[in-house]
């Protein structure tokens, strides 16, 4: 299985996910933060993570790979892309045709934490971007009481 991690920070997600596929798998993840990328490689590193493939740069410049990716995550992401349009197309290209999209966001409501109410994307916002860039949204669902999720696959 492929999992890719667009936005990975640190390796939040990207890190449990290199667990789960295994040493057959693989985890690729990009993140702007060069940092946050040097972090993620000792972490995976420490924690014997062969599978983790991470790049400082750009998602709206970074594929991977064509058709490769069971999965592609965003995690809590998508509202601060330059270009989202862009990172979707990006994810469309990498996932293979039966592979899913999954959007992990806030809720666009006001909190104390998080990112401001202003750039938040609420869930018929991201559902109807991921469907502009040529996926068919599947569910979108509560995931707890500040996030949501919008899982899609490709059109």
């Amino acid at each position: 299985m492929t999992f890719v991690d667009m936005g990975c920070g640190e390796g939040f997600f990207a890190v449990p996910a290199a667990k789960k596929v295994g040493q057959m798998g693989r985890v690729y993840a990009v993140d702007s933060d060069p940092e946050a990328i040097a972090q993620l490689q000792r972490t995976a590193e420490r924690e014997g993570l062969k599978n983790v493939v991470a790049r400082a740069g750009a998602a709206e410049e970074t594929v991977f790979c064509d058709s490769c990716a069971d999965y592609v995550f965003l995690g809590i992401v998508l509202h601060d892309f330059a270009e989202p349009s862009l990172v979707l197309q990006n994810a469309r290209r990498m996932l293979k045709p039966t592979g899913k999209l999954v959007d992990l966001d806030w809720k666009k409501i006001h909190m104390s934490f998080g990112p401001p109410y202003e750039i938040r994307f609420d869930e018929n916002k991201a559902a109807a971007l991921i469907r502009k860039n040529s996926f068919k949204v599947e569910e979108v669902k509560d995931s707890g009481k500040y996030h949501y999720l919008v899982i899609a696959r490709p059109s």
